[in-house]
């Protein structure tokens, strides 16, 4: 039975490579989120359906409760089957230091990048139950959680250092029953978060400084997640990739 593979954050980046990378690797459902970017979202399920793939979109912010709990009642008025869910909702603030780390910033920070990852992986792990289908999770984590990013996302750093804590103790409790969890570390990757993080020429300043030279891409990241939810990696759990070009 193919698994139906649900993606947070799926409108652009790293999201909607892994999005379009499922009608090569035997997906035929896909379900993704997006917070504010319809029009790429539309692109993404539109290349997907093209392609033979039963996509749709659901404009949900990970950090809403009612949000999450409306995708997983709407996932189960679909045909049960094992869910494949990827972590990959995010969000960046502008760069700066340890002063310009005011409550509402990191309190929207960790709302969408750790509790908003939580309550899913939580609705996921309901779900997986109820059908007994089981599944796997992969969350997109940031080789910022080891470098720590000072002066710049350090708030990030953090937030992404709570995500590999709660992919190893998940991965703990949920290996008895079949269920695999891993995350990914992404580095410097092609991506709009650049600029969202109000740095865009930071691939261009820095882009060359990994041992392999290079900035990473979307697709090479989407391929690490196909790798990881596939029976290639059947006995990878509790592991966090490092997809970072050797940073």
């Amino acid at each position: 039975m193919s698994a139906v593979l649900l993606i947070t954050g799926g409108s652009a980046g790293i999201g909607a490579a892994t999005a379009r990378a499922a009608a090569t690797h035997g997906y035929s459902r896909v379900i993704l989120t997006y917070r504010s970017d319809a029009e790429g979202a539309a692109a993404v399920v539109g290349d997907l359906k093209r392609q033979g793939v039963d996509a749709f979109a659901v404009k949900a912010d990970v950090a809403n409760h009612e949000d999450t709990d409306r995708l997983f009642n709407l996932l189960r008025t679909k045909a049960p089957a094992p869910l494949h869910l990827v972590n990959n909702a995010g969000v960046v603030t502008p760069s700066g230091s340890v002063a310009d780390l005011t409550p509402d910033r990191v309190a929207q920070m960790f709302g969408i990048n750790v509790f908003g990852l939580i309550e899913m992986s939580r609705q996921a792990v309901q779900y997986m139950r109820e059908t007994g289908l089981g599944g796997h999770i992969v969350n997109i984590s940031s080789i910022a959680s080891r470098l720590g990013s000072a002066n710049m996302y350090i708030d990030y750093a953090a937030s992404k250092g709570a995500v590999d804590t709660f992919t190893l103790g998940l991965a703990d409790e949920l290996a008895p029953e079949g269920i695999r969890v891993n995350a990914i570390r992404p580095g410097l990757i092609e991506t709009e978060i650049h600029a969202k993080g109000g740095v865009p020429d930071r691939l261009e300043k820095i882009g060359k400084t990994p041992p392999l030279g290079r900035p990473g891409t979307a697709d090479e990241i989407a391929d690490a997640v196909m790798y990881l939810l596939s029976n290639r990696a059947s006995y990878v759990t509790r592991s966090i990739l490092d997809v970072g070009g050797g940073r």
